[in-house]
C-alpha cells in the first residue's frame, strides 16, 4: 500500500502491494511534490478531495423514544482533517490531499444518531450539544479509539461507548465493539463508504445495549 501522503493522485488498493511498489512519490506536510522532468524541477499542487461519512439512510420522522447521541470524542491522532492510513504495525501515514468535509467528530455523532434513529425506529434522536435534557431518556456517550484504513484494503473502527439513564445520569451500560470492513473498490470514496458501514454495525451493537 502507498504512503498516504504519498497517494494524492494514486488509488488506494484493497489488496498488500510491496512498499517499495511506491518509492517513486512523496509529499511532506504541505510540501509541494516535486517533479524531477527534462533536467528542470517543477512544483505541483495536487487538489485537494473532500470526504462525509454517511448514515444507512434517513432517521425516521416525528417522535419517539427520546435519545441523545454525544458527546463523541476521537483518538488524538484521527483527530485532524485528513484521513488517516495504517502502513505496518506501528506506522500511519496521512493522506494530505484526501480529507474530512467539516469536523469528524459532528460527522460521527450525526452519522450514529441518524443510525440509531433507524435501528430504534425512533425521530427524536438528538446530537451533543442541547440544550436541556427535555424528554430524553437516554444519553449515549462514545470514544472512538481507532478509525483507518489498513495495508490489507480494510477500513477498522474501534469504539467503547457508555449509557446514561436520564434525568438521573446514572451509567446503565459500558461497551466497546471492534470490527473491520473491506472496501470494495480501490479509492478514498471506498474507506469512507466502509467507514459509514462500521459506524452502521457500531450504531447497531448499541441499540441492542439500550
Amino acid at each position: 500500500m502507498p504512503n498516504a501522503e504519498m497517494r494524492s493522485s494514486a488509488p488506494l488498493a484493497t489488496t498488500r502491494r510491496p512498499p517499495s511498489f511506491w518509492h517513486w512519490c512523496l509529499v511532506i506536510g504541505n510540501s509541494c511534490l516535486l517533479v524531477l522532468a527534462a533536467g528542470s524541477i517543477t512544483s505541483c499542487a495536487p487538489s485537494k478531495s473532500y470526504y462525509l461519512l454517511t448514515p444507512e439512510g434517513p432517521a425516521p420522522s416525528g417522535g419517539g423514544r427520546g435519545i441523545g447521541v454525544g458527546p463523541v470524542a476521537v483518538a488524538a491522532y484521527i483527530d485532524r482533517p485528513n484521513l488517516v492510513f495504517q502502513e505496518s504495525g506501528n506506522r500511519l501515514a496521512v493522506a494530505e490531499s484526501h480529507r474530512w468535509a467539516g469536523d469528524l467528530e459532528d460527522n460521527v455523532a450525526s452519522v450514529l444518531a441518524a443510525n440509531l434513529g433507524r435501528r430504534l425506529g425512533t425521530g427524536n434522536v438528538r446530537t451533543y450539544p442541547w440544550s436541556d435534557d427535555g424528554d430524553l431518556t437516554r444519553q449515549i456517550s462514545i470514544d472512538i479509539r481507532q478509525m483507518h484504513g489498513t495495508a490489507d484494503g480494510d477500513a477498522f473502527l474501534e469504539a467503547a461507548w457508555r449509557v446514561y439513564s436520564l434525568p438521573d445520569r446514572r451509567m446503565t451500560a459500558s461497551r466497546s465493539w471492534s470490527g473491520t470492513e473491506p472496501l470494495e473498490t480501490d479509492g478514498y470514496d471506498a474507506l469512507a463508504a466502509a467507514h459509514s458501514r462500521l459506524l452502521a454495525r457500531l450504531a447497531h451493537e448499541i441499540g441492542g445495549s439500550l
